[in-house]
């Protein structure tokens, strides 16, 4: 005998999905939660930081259109825009939450897990067992090793999206997602903001995504410096913060925050109990079954495959399904894009950046195609060239690019960078998913006069099939 069928340790968002997918199938099902259910995305990312720049994104945007900017008095109301993102985050409350528990039969345990056994779980002093469990602890925020940083006490992710008060200046360290966000986010706030990236803005990216991201935020007034990196961090008695760079410069900030790595939410869960190590990501195969094991999962950041909300998501719902099916001894379907796995995430994984302009990317990018041995043609072209990108914005400025498989004639990556490309991605990903063939592409007809027009005007620079 068990107590449950399934034991989720974590109820953020991806833990959520597990639980309901399995329930759902009809498994009996607890999650354990040491902090607030609905976890990381709903408190502190992918909520609080979009709520924190859409005011400003909004504003931005009627500046650019004649008609409009005349309407436009002053800028984003700071107060407003932090009392619209507690209101997201429904002021770090989560009953509503616990509430949506309740309503789907999924038991919910206070408390941080360990892990003791195979199959079993430990709750302040309470014994647990299950057939499956299911490790959902994501990753956590990590300081760079910069002497003096850890000290000054220094912004981390959940205080750069949670902050009270705008601070008059603020040092953003790390040119990568949540530097970008965060800078961009504060920036448009009011206060003084310096981005230093110590290899440039959105690495892994098109090379062009980080080059307009860092001119839009040279725009915004952000002072980006690129290939700098901090050697010293000092807090003053008056709460002042002095960086010094590694250029030999000095810069005097209210706050500093540190957005340059996550590692693995798994320290202190008792791995070590079961053969795998504290603190470290774990492997596992497309039904997130960790290597080695067949009754341990791990979904969402902690192994380590797309550190997305969606696309833990995604992987959760493939999870939870054949969890239920292994436990109820049901056929498993574990083939390249069946109903158990989590295929996208090798290869056609969607992302946005809401900088702005905004960064929305599926799939491959040209140099990932090539490592990869892909026989690749590229093609690219000037967004704001577009009709619907001009009624979109006045002067707009963006750009577009398609990697495209010549040995089989699809699509495998896709790029858009300018004002509001977030809303095109969906198509392009079913796209890469669907392993659509080019010729086929032709005859999706893109409606006149929109942005998605792009689509016709990469499918014209690659050139017809004659």
């Amino acid at each position: 005998m068990t107590d449950y069928d399934l034991i989720v340790i974590g109820a953020g968002a991806v833990g959520e999905n597990v639980a309901d997918y399995a329930h759902k199938r009809g498994l009996s099902v607890a999650v354990v939660e040491a902090e607030l259910v609905g976890g990381e995305c709903s408190y502190w990312a992918c909520m609080p930081s979009k709520a924190l720049l859409r005011s400003s994104h909004a504003v931005a945007a009627a500046k650019r259109l004649g008609g409009a900017k005349e309407a436009v008095t002053g800028d984003v109301d700071a107060a407003a825009v932090l009392a619209r993102r507690n209101s997201f985050t429904s002021n770090w409350d989560d009953a509503s939450q616990v509430q949506w528990l309740e309503s789907a039969d999924i038991a919910l345990i206070r408390g941080r897990a360990t892990i003791t056994g195979e199959k079993t779980i430990e709750v302040d002093g309470t014994a647990y067992t299950a057939h499956a469990i299911a490790l959902v602890t994501g990753s956590v925020h990590t300081l760079p090793p910069v002497p003096g940083l850890a000290e000054a006490k220094p912004w981390g992710t959940r205080e750069g999206t949670s902050a009270q008060e705008v601070p008059e200046s603020l040092l953003v360290i790390g040119g990568g997602v949540a530097g970008s966000e965060l800078a961009t986010a504060w920036a448009a706030l009011g206060a003084t903001v310096t981005l230093a990236a110590r290899h440039g803005l959105h690495g892994g990216m098109e090379p062009f995504a980080g080059e307009l991201v860092a001119d839009g935020m040279r725009e915004l007034g952000i002072d980006v410096r690129t290939g700098v990196n901090p050697t010293r961090v000092d807090r003053d008695e008056h709460g002042l913060v002095t960086t010094t760079f590694d250029d030999g410069t000095t810069l005097v900030t209210s706050e500093v925050l540190a957005a340059t790595g996550r590692a693995p939410g798994t320290e202190h869960l008792g791995l070590s109990s079961v053969g795998l190590t504290d603190g470290e990501w774990l492997d596992v195969d497309d039904t997130m079954l960790v290597t080695g094991t067949d009754w341990l999962y791990a979904v969402g950041d902690v192994n380590h495959r797309a550190l997305l909300t969606h696309q833990g998501k995604y992987q959760a719902r493939a999870a939870g399904e054949v969890i239920a099916a292994r436990v109820q001894g049901r056929p498993v379907h574990a083939e390249p894009w069946g109903a158990h796995v989590a295929t996208a995430d090798h290869a056609a994984v969607p992302q946005v950046t809401f900088t702005d302009p905004e960064v929305a990317s599926v799939g491959l990018t040209e140099e990932q195609a090539r490592q990869q041995g892909i026989d690749v043609r590229a093609v690219e072209y000037d967004l704001g060239s577009i009709a619907g990108s001009a009624l979109q914005a006045d002067g707009y400025t963006g750009r577009a690019k398609m990697v495209v498989d010549e040995s089989r004639g699809v699509v495998v990556g896709v790029t858009f960078v300018g004002q509001d490309v977030a809303e095109m991605l969906h198509a392009a990903t079913v796209a890469v998913v669907g392993e659509v063939p080019l010729e086929r592409l032709w005859h999706a007809v893109p409606a006149y006069p929109t942005m998605n027009e792009i689509w016709l005007r990469l499918l014209e620079t690659y050139g017809r099939p004659e």
